[in-house]
């Protein structure tokens, strides 16, 4: 009876964890939304973001998780970002510290601009936590699409998937409990 329920287990995991793989973001592209977020950590994620901001696709943007010693004009060099486009349409968040907290960032920063949807701008094996986590700091209401950031060249290994897949499930588990 043990072996079966531990077999039984196990077999949900594996499933569960092919099902992770099969729900890794892929970019998105000709889809407008009302803003864009881009969550900082991993190469390619803001000039995703700014791309899909020049195209159109979005009115305004928010980069979440920026490191408290960069200054607006230091991220407007380094992404060749012109004045206008910076005053006007990108903010930047300097408030959150990992997943959790730039869900949390996000959700004010939308609320407060009264948006309804939203691209959340992530590298892809990020992708499914990342999104859980803004639907569920954000409520019912408001539209999440996925534009995931290919991993490329940097593209995790296993170890790290599976890292991802326990951050994930803990997650899942603890919003579902309530424990949010």
């Amino acid at each position: 009876m043990i072996w079966r329920i531990a077999l039984l287990l196990l077999v949900a995991w594996a499933l569960g964890f092919a099902a992770f793989l099969l729900s890794l973001g892929t970019p998105l592209d000709n889809h407008k939304t009302d803003a864009i977020v881009v969550l900082t950590g991993g190469s390619g994620r803001i000039d995703r973001g700014l791309a899909t901001l020049r195209a159109g696709d979005a009115k305004r943007m928010l980069v979440s998780g920026v490191d408290p010693d960069v200054r607006p004009v230091e991220l407007a060099v380094q992404f060749k970002i012109d004045r206008k486009l910076m005053a006007c349409c990108i903010d930047l968040g300097w408030q959150a510290v990992d997943t959790r907290s730039n869900a949390d960032e996000t959700a004010k920063w939308v609320q407060r601009h009264g948006f309804k949807s939203v691209r959340l701008v992530t590298t892809d094996w990020h992708m499914p936590r990342a999104r859980m986590e803004l639907a569920s700091a954000l409520g019912n209401g408001v539209e999440v699409v996925g534009d995931g950031v290919r991993s490329g060249a940097n593209s995790p290994g296993w170890r790290v998937l599976f890292r991802e897949y326990h951050k994930f499930l803990v997650r899942r588990i603890a919003l579902w409990v309530g424990a949010g």
